[in-house]
């Protein structure tokens, strides 16, 4: 009878253990804060423009540095990140992207004015962290 019994007991604390796992209304994988969105990137339709333009000289991160061009030129390209270009005002690269100068081809009349003015702001936010 006590042999009947604790296997009566058994079956029920089975019973009872599998119907608490199968009824839990959330499961312990399911997240309940929604999936972080990613953030567009601002400067999409710059970059190119800056890859086909800039990136030859003032390299993939505006680092500057020596360039060779071409014709056997050789450049100093001044790096865009350092403190002293985080310094120069907009003007002042938006007069030397238009002007060139000092080895930089001008662009005045190959890029818009918006083009310039969105390199300007990829440059400070990128670059230079503004």
């Amino acid at each position: 009878m006590i042999t009947r019994s604790l296997f009566v007991a058994s079956v029920l604390l089975i019973a009872i253990t599998a119907g608490c796992k199968t009824n839990q209304t959330t499961s312990p994988t399911t997240n309940s804060h929604p999936a972080a969105s990613s953030t567009p990137d601002q400067f999409a339709t710059i970059r190119p423009t800056y890859d086909k333009e800039c990136k030859r000289c003032h390299g993939d991160t505006g680092e500057g540095g020596p360039v060779k061009l071409d014709d056997g030129t050789k450049l100093k390209v001044p790096s865009l990140r350092d403190n002293r270009a985080a310094r120069h005002p907009d003007s002042d690269y938006l007069k030397q992207i238009q002007k060139g100068g000092d080895g930089m081809p001008d662009f005045g009349k190959k890029l818009t004015d918006d083009q310039m003015n969105d390199l300007i702001k990829m440059i400070r936010a990128e670059f230079q962290g503004k």
